[in-house]
């Protein structure tokens, strides 16, 4: 349906998955400068102001998404960080 009505909902929608993504890049974004740090790593605080939230390159819009409840966290809980392998 192409009404007017219709494309607002699409776009309500599209704003609120984009939210979502920056929220979710955010607070990984934060872990992965907290889990350079605790690792020893060098962190620019200067350039830091320079990162963004905005990337969705590695989220996948489309497809079937199966859930596996074994795979499930704990409240305040988050899937660990893939670290770069060690040249």
């Amino acid at each position: 349906d192409r009404s007017f009505e219709q494309q607002r909902y699409r776009a309500s929608g599209l704003n609120l998955v984009t939210a979502a993504i920056v929220l979710w890049n955010t607070v990984y974004l934060e872990r992965a400068i907290q889990g350079l740090v605790e690792a020893g790593k060098p962190v620019d605080g200067e350039l830091l102001q320079f990162l963004s939230p905005l990337g969705w390159e590695h989220i996948n819009l489309t497809g079937d998404y199966v859930w596996r409840q074994s795979r499930r966290l704990e409240d305040g809980k988050f899937r660990p960080l893939r670290m770069p392998a060690k040249p």
